[in-house]
């Protein structure tokens, strides 16, 4: 059995592998080479733009593929039939952080321009054009939307009067002097896979293992966890200076005045945590990595 697993190329590509590695999958992406390998003898991988992942994983040639809610809405609009891809896994993250992305509609810092409707008659440059037309649409106004090929935030307003663009922080668009007058869609990253491939029960098994591992990876971003010992007569005191995925695990030692306590922080907590559980007369504090938290 060969899984046949598309990788997202471009933006998303770098995060993709970083992620998997988290995981436990080691992917090795030469410098020419759309078929990256991995270290796992049932999976199969290739390279394939987000924009396309949706078309490929439908139409079989890939079992199954990572890409963002907005391609598979754009593919779904256009010739792609709904219900075809399903999604084995919602991952939240992107390019530069583990989050979702907006598709914003933005305009220029002084253009008379405020909500949706004062764009009728407008030209719109995107590179989500069924998605957007179908915002508009339902917004009941008229425009001209057009596709980009890329640096689209520079098109206002010589070349278009607003703009539908992906966006993280906003930064990009600030910079080039737009403003947001509105999110058209939220997008995060789905595995998603194809009938033939869930109804193969090793594939499925698969593919729901690997979303598992997936998701436990994307869990423990940010997060470490910390261990430490405490006399008994200290632990209340050292417990309520800890927060917790669900609650600290704390264990006898073989001195009984002495338990040890072992639990999970968000990592930019942690500078300023253990300081003052020292100071609570924790002893033996030790903070590590995690790569994966299971839920």
């Amino acid at each position: 059995m060969k899984l046949k697993l598309g990788i997202p190329k471009g933006s998303l590509q770098d995060a993709t592998v970083q992620l998997f590695a988290k995981a436990g999958f080691n992917i090795y992406v030469g410098a020419r080479s759309y078929f990256p390998s991995i270290d796992d003898p049932e999976i199969e991988c290739m390279l394939i733009r987000a924009q396309e992942m949706a078309r490929y994983v439908s139409d079989g040639v890939l079992d199954a593929g990572l890409t963002g809610s907005d391609w598979i809405a754009e593919h779904e609009l256009g010739d792609g039939t709904t219900g075809v891809l399903t999604s084995i896994a919602e991952l939240v993250y992107a390019k530069q952080s583990y989050g979702t992305v907006r598709w914003v509609l933005a305009v220029p810092d002084d253009a008379p321009f405020s909500t949706p409707q004062d764009l009728a008659g407008a030209t719109i440059a995107t590179e989500l054009v069924r998605v957007t037309r179908a915002y508009f649409a339902r917004h009941q106004v008229e425009v001209k939307v057009e596709f980009s090929w890329g640096a689209t935030e520079v098109k206002p307003p010589m070349l278009a009067d607003a703009i539908v663009e992906a966006t993280e922080t906003g930064s990009t668009l600030r910079a080039n002097r737009l403003r947001i007058i509105d999110t058209v869609m939220e997008s995060s990253t789905q595995l998603v896979a194809n009938r033939a491939a869930l109804a193969d029960p090793q594939k499925q098994t698969k593919l729901a293992n690997l979303a598992l591992l997936l998701k436990a990876a994307i869990e423990a971003q940010g997060r470490v966890g910390l261990m430490l010992n405490v006399q008994r007569a200290d632990l209340d005191g050292v417990l309520a200076l800890l927060p917790a995925l669900q609650r600290p695990t704390i264990s006898p030692l073989s001195d009984a005045d002495w338990v040890a306590v072992n639990t999970i922080i968000e990592e930019r907590t942690a500078r300023d945590l253990i300081p003052r559980l020292k100071h609570a007369r924790a002893h033996g504090i030790v903070e590590y990595p995690l790569n994966k938290i299971v839920l």
